[in-house]
C-alpha cells in the first residue's frame, strides 16, 4: 500500500546553513499530524518545501507515491496540497464570500483576481456554491457580506481555513493556526480542525501551543536543529526525554 504523504531524506541548505538535514517522516491519510520543535528547528522551512515555496536541496516529498518536490506552489495545490500561513493572507478589502471564491480557484489560476471576475456564468454559480459551502462548514456563512479586514482574529483564521477548504484539498498544511488566539478561539479552532479531519482531509500542522498539539494530534513528529528527533502519540512525545531536553529541559514546555 502506497504511503499517503512521505517526507524522504529532505534537505535544505542556505549557503553554509543546513536548515533541514535529511528529514524523514510519513503522514497517514485522515490524520492530524503535528510537526513541533524549538524555534529554529526547521519546521517552517519543511512546510515551504512540501508546499512548493522552496525547492529542496535534496530529498523528496511524495504524495501517493508521486514526487512533488520542486513543483511550483500552484502545481502542488492542484494535486491537493494547500497551505495556510502564520500571518493572515486574506484580502482585507474583499468580503468574506469573495475571499472564499478566491479559494475555489486557488489551485487552478495563478491570477487570483480571475477567481472573482474571469469566468463564465456557469463557473461562477458552481464556484459560489462551493464558497458558501466552505463558509457554512466553518460557521462563517452569516458573515458572508462582511469585509474580511473587519473580522475578529479568530474569524480571520477560520476564514483562512475556509479559503483552503474551498479548493477541495486532500492535505491542508497549517502554520501556527493558534497564534494570538484566546482560549475560547483556540477551543473553537480545535473543533474546526477535528471537523476538517472527520471530513476526510489530512492535516499537517506546525504549532507552538503544546496544549492544542497534545489535544488534537494523532501523531507528532519533533524536530531539532533541522533533524528528526522523535515521533509518537501525544502521551509518548510529552514524556520523551529527548523532546523534553530539546525544549530546554522543562517538561512544562511540552506538557
Amino acid at each position: 500500500m502506497t504511503t499517503f504523504l512521505e517526507i524522504r531524506d529532505l534537505t535544505m541548505r542556505f549557503g553554509g546553513l543546513m536548515a533541514v538535514d535529511h528529514l524523514s517522516f510519513t503522514v497517514e491519510h485522515g490524520q492530524i499530524h503535528g510537526l513541533i520543535g524549538p524555534n529554529g528547528a526547521g519546521k517552517t522551512t519543511t512546510f515551504n518545501m512540501i508546499s512548493g515555496f522552496y525547492k529542496p536541496t535534496s530529498g523528496q516529498v511524495l504524495l501517493r507515491g508521486e514526487d512533488i518536490s520542486g513543483l511550483k506552489t500552484h502545481e502542488v495545490a492542484r494535486r491537493g496540497v494547500v497551505r495556510t500561513f502564520q500571518h493572515s493572507t486574506l484580502f482585507a478589502e474583499l468580503t468574506v464570500l469573495e475571499n472564499a471564491l478566491v479559494g475555489t480557484h486557488m489551485p487552478f489560476r495563478p491570477n487570483i483576481f480571475a477567481a472573482i471576475v474571469g469566468w463564465d456564468k456557469e463557473d461562477r454559480i458552481g464556484a459560489e456554491a462551493r464558497a458558501r459551502e466552505a463558509l457554512e462548514f466553518f460557521g462563517l456563512d452569516h458573515l458572508a457580506g462582511e469585509r474580511a479586514g473587519d473580522l475578529s482574529h479568530g474569524h480571520q483564521r477560520a476564514l483562512g481555513m475556509a479559503v483552503a477548504y474551498a479548493s477541495h484539498p486532500d492535505v491542508v498544511l497549517l502554520d501556527e493556526p493558534f497564534t494570538g488566539m484566546n482560549p475560547e478561539e483556540t477551543r473553537r479552532m480545535m473543533g474546526l480542525m477535528r471537523n476538517l479531519r472527520d471530513s476526510g482531509i489530512t492535516i499537517l500542522l506546525v504549532e507552538h501551543d503544546m496544549q492544542a498539539i497534545m489535544g488534537l494530534c494523532d501523531t507528532i513528529t519533533c524536530m531539532s536543529f533541522g533533524k528528526f528527533l522523535a515521533e509518537g502519540g501525544p502521551k509518548e512525545i510529552r514524556n520523551h526525554p529527548a523532546v523534553i531536553e530539546a525544549y530546554l529541559g522543562g517538561a512544562r514546555h511540552v506538557a
